[in-house]
């Protein structure tokens, strides 16, 4: 039953109440962005929702534009307001967006690059089960500093267990790691 229709209920009540009290921090986040970045200040990229449909996932700009020649790693390209940005977890917060408009939840395994589909197993594949989420059970464990393998078990266990208990949980740790200054 929750998962069915609690979930949804949860995932909409809670991005509408965020995205309106954050309402004054988000505008002065994307008019810094515009101006830092001098354009727009939102980063759109193709990502495998539910059942592996693709939707477009909306997060704050952080990076320099790639500029022709040799690509640079990210380390590179990142900006100080955009590091600021990644460290607290406020680029994420256009996904609320997503989340209003059912292409996400607040909690469920993150939506991972389109062209790592090829590369899951049958059983990594029930990770498309669900909705992607903003925060995870795999991101709660250690998000970049555990490996591939651990991910995707995380990402299937989660699927597996899928709960209100657990999605409290989940969004309660990540709270606390984001206070405690722990990126997701």
């Amino acid at each position: 039953m929750y998962a069915r229709h609690g979930k949804r209920i949860i995932d909409l009540s809670l991005s509408l109440l965020v995205l309106i009290v954050l309402s004054p921090l988000l505008l002065l986040l994307a008019t810094l962005i515009a101006v830092h970045f001098g354009g727009n200040p939102f980063f759109l990229q193709w990502r495998p929702g539910k059942d592996a449909i693709l939707f477009r996932i909306y997060k704050f700009k952080t990076l320099k534009p790639l500029v022709e020649g040799a690509p640079l790693p990210d380390q590179v390209r990142i900006t100080k307001l955009g590091g600021f940005l990644r460290k607290t977890g406020l680029d994420e917060l256009p996904q609320l967006v997503n989340v209003i408009r059912g292409e996400m939840s607040l909690v469920g395994p993150r939506p991972l690059l389109p062209s790592y589909i090829p590369l899951y197993t049958a059983a990594q594949n029930e990770r498309h089960q669900v909705r992607p989420g903003i925060t995870g059970w795999a991101q709660i464990q250690g998000r970049n500093t555990i490996g591939w393998e651990r991910k995707m078990s995380l990402d299937i266990w989660y699927v597996h267990h899928l709960s209100f208990q657990l999605d409290m949980s989940i969004l309660c740790q990540t709270f606390f790691q984001q206070c405690g200054g722990n990126s997701l």
